[in-house]
């Protein structure tokens, strides 16, 4: 009984944090590994976003926490920042979700 209610809530949780969409700036950094990942304060690790920019979306796996700049959403890696054609402006207004 307590693993069904356990199972419950993190497919609540999970479905809470997918379907919430946030908007804010986003920056990106060198990051470890050179793939698709990105920095977010409060997505699990693991988490697969995807981030909107200028007609153009992305999905990253976030894989560290941050950015810790205010009015930033997230911080993502040079290869996904590449992808979303941000890489001549440095920090641009996104959507995540």
């Amino acid at each position: 009984m307590n693993r069904t209610i356990l199972l419950a809530a993190v497919i609540s949780l999970s479905t809470a944090f997918s379907a919430s969409a946030q908007s804010g700036l986003a920056s990106y950094y060198g990051g470890r590994g050179g793939g698709m990942t990105c920095a977010h304060r409060t997505h699990p690790m693991g988490t697969i976003l995807t981030v909107s920019y200028g007609g153009r979306s992305i999905q990253c796996r976030v894989n560290d926490r941050g950015p810790f700049i205010r009015g930033r959403i997230v911080d993502l890696s040079v290869t996904a920042a590449r992808a979303l054609g941000m890489m001549g402006a440095g920090v641009v207004p996104v959507s995540v979700y």
